[in-house]
């Protein structure tokens, strides 16, 4: 994937109604801005514990495509739509596990 316009990925997450969320996409009006997407980690150890490290791990990446979904609509001008960003994300992890040898 390109990434013409820079996104820094963090990892602290509280939105702006102030929900304890997954993962945001912050999506300026103006595109000579830089967006951001943040992602919440601080969950993984629990996560590896009850669900495996691979389930706990694809968790953090579904999140990251889903935003990456969300950062291509937006440098295409587009409306988000959820859907699609839920489609896509479930895509490309399916696609990045092909390429990983699992244990």
């Amino acid at each position: 994937m390109d990434f013409p316009v820079r996104v820094p990925v963090n990892e602290h997450i509280i939105n702006m109604k102030g929900e304890r969320v997954s993962a945001t996409f912050f999506a300026p009006f103006d595109p000579t801005l830089e967006p951001f997407i943040r992602v919440s980690t601080g969950d993984y150890s629990a996560t590896r514990w009850r669900r495996g490290r691979d389930n706990a791990l694809a968790s953090i990446l579904c999140s990251v495509a889903h935003e990456l979904v969300h950062y291509q609509q937006w440098l295409d001008g587009k409306y988000f739509c959820e859907s699609e960003a839920v489609r896509g994300a479930a895509k490309r992890v399916r696609e990045y596990a092909k390429t990983v040898r699992h244990p």
